[in-house]
């Protein structure tokens, strides 16, 4: 083979494979419709979509670039138009249709964090510290190092204290989200890992998800590292949810929207997180502009 095209063809490979570095399948394992909302980080560019419907028991993918890095969640109670306009009970990102268009979740809502191939690694994490809307396990697949499964499957809303509750109990907040103090948020004179401590309702989500976000300087137990992988991210991943058993079989999944055939998911042995300057926000974040 000509030199030449040997040499085109190798950067050809690799420039492919840096362009298509993971594929993000979302299965929704709830009993109803869900509308997950996609964010990327300010410098990354937007995925395919940003906002879509998913019907129970159906899956759906996407490509993500190295060195992309955005947030994860879904929206529940919505109500849209036939021509895509409406709005969220939870998770709401405030455009007024479907696609999110650059827009995030308002609180309260679960969050799934990444950043894809940071020094060669890919960084996650579930996040409850603008609260939590329903549950969530994020799985890598096909890649290497800890990989380990993480998030909550804990029904929160169910134990969530009459001060933090939304609504009609369809989401439970954060104490910053609730209160606005700056001992909550991790704000101000308490903007450090030295000042800003877990609060008692922070170590009642620990409790609930101990692998977790519970608040902004929760970096050690709460993020994690893959090299190389794919990523599930399931919502409701079980009907009867115990925290205390967490790693679970990989669900089916497909390029586009498909029926997932339901199948009990076995939770048990997390992995240990990896500290870095993690991408979990506080209150302070703007959820309607990144």
């Amino acid at each position: 083979m000509d030199l030449t095209l040997t040499v085109t063809l190798i950067v050809l490979l690799a420039t492919s494979r840096g362009v298509s570095s993971a594929t993000f399948t979302f299965v929704n394992k709830c009993d109803y419709t869900i509308w997950p909302g996609i964010l990327a980080n300010a410098g990354s560019p937007t995925l395919d979509s940003t906002g879509f419907e998913l019907p129970k028991d159906s899956s759906r993918s996407f490509l993500a670039p190295t060195g992309w890095s955005g947030r994860f969640w879904a929206r529940t109670g919505c109500n849209f138009d036939g021509s895509g306009s409406g709005s969220c009970l939870t998770g709401d990102c405030g455009s007024g249709q479907v696609e999110c268009s650059g827009l995030g979740a308002a609180p309260p809502a679960t969050l799934a964090e990444f950043t894809l191939g940071t020094g060669g690694q890919d960084f996650y994490d579930v996040s409850l510290v603008d609260g939590y809307n329903l549950p969530m396990i994020v799985e890598g697949s096909g890649g290497s190092g800890q990989c380990a499964a993480t998030g909550c499957v804990t029904d929160v809303n169910q134990q969530c204290p009459a001060e933090l509750r939304a609504g009609d109990g369809e989401a439970c907040k954060s104490a910053c989200e609730a209160f606005g103090s700056p001992e909550y948020c991790c704000s101000g004179a308490f903007n450090t890992p030295a000042t800003c401590k877990p609060s008692v309702y922070s170590q009642m989500f620990k409790a609930a998800c101990p692998k977790s976000y519970s608040y902004a300087y929760d970096d050690a137990t709460s993020t994690f590292t893959c090299t190389g992988a794919d990523y599930t991210v399931t919502f409701c991943p079980s009907s009867s949810p115990s925290q205390k058993s967490s790693s679970y079989a990989t669900p089916t999944t497909g390029s586009s929207t498909s029926q997932q055939q339901g199948s009990s998911l076995d939770y048990s042995g997390y992995g240990s997180g990896s500290g870095y300057p993690g991408t979990s926000t506080g209150c302070g974040w703007d959820w309607r502009n990144n």
